[in-house]
């Protein structure tokens, strides 16, 4: 009987740690915005969301016995990716409410954050700092900056067709 030797790590420890920490750094400084703003989707979900991101792709790039296989290395990579993104996208999607009296969705912000949060926790699972840290910087400035030109743009709307603007809170 012949058995298969284990899997031998390919990342030393400190990596691994510093790889998975950054992901619930970043998911916690996303979680932040939602908080604050009293969305369903807060800091311990997007923390956690971006750290199961993050393992993910820490255990697929992990495999010591693709080292030797670029090739496999990277069809491996990308099926972890598109796996993982359409799986927190139906997490996402269940943040999404839709009022049929009123006709309006509400929560998609909260939803594509979900989903941003995901992609940033594979980028720090890849050790790509660089798009980590430009990530988090746009995703905070569309969240915070971004939203009282959403407010504004809500008033213009609302003073054109007649109707009361809707309150901050009702913008996601």
């Amino acid at each position: 009987m012949r058995f298969v030797e284990p899997l031998q790590p390919f990342l030393e420890f400190g990596d691994i740690a510093l790889r998975l920490a950054a992901s619930v750094f970043v998911g916690v400084l996303i979680g932040l915005d939602r908080e604050w703003r009293g969305k369903p989707v807060g800091i311990r979900t997007l923390a956690l969301v971006s750290l199961g991101s993050a393992l993910v792709a820490v255990a697929t790039v992990n495999l010591s016995v693709l080292n030797h296989e670029p090739d496999a290395v990277s069809r491996v990579v990308q099926g972890v990716i598109q796996g993982v993104m359409a799986g927190v996208g139906f997490l996402g999607a269940g943040t999404v409410l839709r009022h049929h009296e009123e006709g309006e969705v509400h929560n998609l912000t909260t939803a594509a954050t979900v989903w941003v949060a995901a992609a940033l926790g594979i980028a720090c699972g890849l050790a790509t700092w660089e798009i980590v840290w430009i990530g988090v910087g746009l995703t905070i400035a569309v969240l915070v900056l971004l939203q009282p030109l959403d407010v504004l743009v809500d008033r213009l709307r609302a003073r054109r067709k007649g109707e009361a603007p809707k309150s901050e809170d009702a913008l996601d």
